[in-house]
């Protein structure tokens, strides 16, 4: 049985849904949003759009994929049933703000850009498993569920993860530029490199340690090149960068909850 899903805001997020279950067999979707210059970008994923939010709330699952302080003035617009599922993927934005504002069973999911490639990485919360969304979210990558005490640290590892990777990527891109490689060929071994790597990661019995460890013959170069990270405070500062994150996904969560 084919449900339905409407997308409310169809701006990065709400399109990399959009796009990932546009070949979906399982799922309607609907894209709404206030400005048809959006809605005639997204149009072709979509099974219908709207500019009509009355339209947009008649669907199985309702995400809301606005900016954090455009939430509450989509809540009040709202009328769902009980029978209906409200999905917030908004940053700091809590379950039981939404849930104080609608009848809908709520689910927060963390969602990142890779969802248009159905390859996303998502963190989940909810109070028991709701089938629909996870015939959803199975459909656009992988997801884990989490306490919603951790979704800040969610958001910052999954959410803002992907600019770090890209950082990462470009910055390995650009040294082999510096080092006479064509930037074409650079950035096409760094983009699989990091592509390979994770995959070994997924599909190793092996920990991180003995993966490095099978890269680094004695004397070689990858040992060369380790030894300045094991020496540099790279380790350090990807960890701040991600604390950074987490710590602004808790300011907005208190932002958004005196509203």
């Amino acid at each position: 049985m084919t449900s339905s899903v409407s997308v409310l805001g169809c701006g990065h997020m709400g399109s990399a849904l959009l796009k990932g279950l546009g070949s979906s067999e399982e799922f309607e979707t609907i894209g709404y949003d206030i400005t048809e210059d959006t809605i005639a970008r997204i149009e072709e994923f979509c099974t219908r759009t709207t500019t009509d939010i009355t339209e947009a709330s008649t669907a199985d699952i309702v995400v809301i994929a606005v900016k954090p302080d455009t939430v509450p003035a989509v809540l009040s617009e709202l009328s769902l049933s009980s029978e209906q599922t409200l999905v917030t993927i908004a940053a700091g934005v809590t379950r039981e703000f939404v849930m104080s504002r609608t009848n809908a069973d709520v689910v927060r999911v963390m969602p990142n850009l890779a969802g248009q490639l159905n390859e996303m990485a998502a963190a989940v919360s909810w109070d028991h498993e709701n089938q629909t969304v996870s015939a959803m979210l199975d459909e656009l990558g992988n997801y884990v569920v989490i306490d919603e005490a951790h979704m800040d640290v969610a958001t910052a590892l999954n959410g803002s993860g992907p600019a770090f990777v890209y950082y990462l990527i470009d910055a390995m891109r650009q040294q082999a530029v510096e080092e006479g490689l064509n930037d074409t060929a650079a950035k096409a071994l760094s983009i699989q490199t990091f592509i390979g790597a994770a995959e070994m990661v997924r599909a190793a019995e092996k920990s991180i340690d003995e993966l490095i460890d099978a890269v680094c013959s004695p004397n070689g170069t990858t040992i060369e090149g380790m030894s300045v990270l094991f020496s540099s405070r790279v380790e350090q500062q990807v960890g701040e960068a991600l604390t950074a994150a987490t710590d602004r996904s808790r300011e907005i969560s208190a932002e958004v909850s005196h509203d």
